[in-house]
């Protein structure tokens, strides 16, 4: 009866301690992504330009630009915050 005890004992030990291990990891990997995937990223275009649109793209994130001579798509990279390409419409 006594070696029923402590396994019982232990058991429940075992459990509470494997639900706090699972409930640090789900935080950390919840808080960790947030925190990882913050970046900025200077766009440098002229005085008067607006931000009308962001949509996702395989390689980036696309920036709709109304810009004082016309509008544009820029192509930014989320990794590193940098353009990677531009769109102009033809006249």
């Amino acid at each position: 009866m006594r070696a029923l005890k402590i396994l019982v004992v232990v058991m429940g030990v075992l459990i509470v301690a494997g639900t706090v291990g699972l409930v640090m990891v789900l935080v950390q990997r919840v808080g960790g992504a947030a925190s990882g995937t913050r970046w900025e990223a200077a766009l440098d275009q002229p005085e008067g330009t607006r931000i009308t649109g962001l949509a996702a793209t395989e390689s980036g994130i696309a920036v709709l630009l109304a810009r004082p001579d016309g509008e544009r798509v820029l192509v930014v990279e989320p990794k590193r915050g940098r353009v990677i390409g531009e769109i102009r419409p033809g006249r």
